[in-house]
C-alpha cells in the first residue's frame, strides 16, 4: 500500500506548485513561467534517468513523444492562463472533470467503456461544477452555470482537462512500452528542451542576475522541486498500483488548492467551493474505482 502516500504527496506536491505558481505569476510572462517549472524540475528527471535502466524502447514509445509533446505545451500555456485569471478555488477543481472526458477518449483510443458508476459520476462531477459558483443561485438555477461560463480562467481549465483526458491516454501507452519512471523523465525532459526553444527570446532577455533576481530564483526553485517531486511520485505511484486507483487519490489536490486559494490568497465562497470540489471528487472516485 506504498503508493497511497505517494499519490497523496502527488497530490499536495501539485496543489503546492499551483499556489506558489500563482504567487508570482502577476510578475512574470506566462509562457516563461511555464518553462521555469520545467528547467527547475530537470536536474530531478537528468538524476533519474542516470540512475535507471534504459527499457527496451520501440515504435510505440517514440509516437507518443511525437503526439504527445505538442499537446502538453498546449495545456501547460492554457492551464498557467487559467489560474492567472481566476482564483485557484475556482479555477482547479475542473480539473476532475478529465475522468469523465476519459470516458469517451479511452473508449475511441483504447476500446475501454464505461459501466454504470462511470456515468453517474459524470453527473456528480457536473453537479459539483455547478455547486462551484451556487451563491449566484438566486440569480435563477442557470446562473451558477453563465458564472463558470464568465469565468474565462474556468472555461480554460475546463479545455486543459480535456487535453489532458487525451494525453493521459497517450501517457498510458509510452508506459506501457517502456517503464512507468524512465517514461515520466524522459518524457518531461523533451517536454523542457522543446519549451526551451519555443521561448528562448524571452528567457535571454530575462534579468536573471540582476539585483532582487535572487529572490525570484529561490521561488523557481521551490517551483521546480514541487513540480519535479509531483511528476516522479506520480509516475512511481502509478507504477505500484492500478491506474485509475492512483488517479483518484491525486485528485484531491483539488481540496489542496481549494484549501490554498483561502490561506494564501484571501478567497472567497470557499465552503460552497470546497463543497463543490468534494462532490466532484466523489464523482472521480465513482469513475475510477467502481
Amino acid at each position: 500500500m506504498f503508493w497511497i502516500p505517494l499519490a497523496l504527496v502527488c497530490a499536495f506536491s501539485l496543489a503546492t506548485t499551483d499556489a506558489l505558481t500563482k504567487k508570482v505569476i502577476p510578475k512574470y510572462d506566462i509562457y516563461l513561467l511555464a518553462w521555469i517549472r520545467n528547467i527547475f524540475a530537470a536536474p530531478i528527471f537528468i538524476i533519474t534517468l542516470f540512475l535507471l535502466k534504459t527499457p527496451h524502447l520501440d515504435i510505440y514509445y517514440f509516437l507518443t513523444l511525437i503526439t504527445g509533446l505538442p499537446l502538453e505545451i498546449l495545456s501547460v500555456i492554457l492551464y498557467l492562463k487559467a489560474i492567472k485569471l481566476s482564483p485557484l478555488s475556482v479555477t482547479m477543481p475542473f480539473l476532475a472533470l478529465s475522468p469523465a472526458f476519459l470516458i469517451f477518449t479511452s473508449y475511441i483510443m483504447l476500446g475501454e467503456s464505461p459501466d454504470l458508476s462511470g456515468f453517474a459520476g459524470i453527473l456528480l462531477i457536473t453537479f459539483g461544477a455547478y455547486l462551484l459558483n451556487l451563491s449566484s443561485f438566486k440569480e435563477g438555477m442557470l446562473a451558477p452555470l453563465k458564472a463558470v461560463l464568465k469565468e474565462k480562467g474556468s472555461v480554460l481549465m475546463i479545455l486543459v482537462a480535456f487535453i489532458y483526458s487525451i494525453t493521459s491516454n497517450i501517457c498510458k501507452i509510452g508506459m506501457n512500452h517502456s517503464s512507468p519512471v524512465f517514461f515520466a523523465s524522459s518524457y518531461y525532459l523533451l517536454f523542457t528542451v522543446l519549451l526551451t526553444v519555443f521561448v528562448k527570446k524571452k528567457i535571454f532577455n530575462f534579468p536573471w542576475f540582476k539585483p532582487g533576481s535572487a529572490i525570484s530564483i529561490k521561488s523557481f526553485s521551490l517551483i521546480g522541486l514541487f513540480y519535479g517531486l509531483m511528476v516522479i511520485t506520480h509516475f512511481t505511484s502509478m507504477s505500484l498500483t492500478n491506474v485509475s486507483y492512483m488517479i483518484s487519490v491525486k485528485r484531491t489536490s483539488l481540496i489542496f488548492s481549494v484549501l490554498y486559494g483561502k490561506l494564501m490568497f484571501g478567497e472567497e465562497n470557499i465552503r460552497e467551493r470546497l463543497l463543490g470540489s468534494i462532490v466532484m471528487l466523489i464523482g472521480v472516485v465513482l469513475i475510477t474505482l467502481f
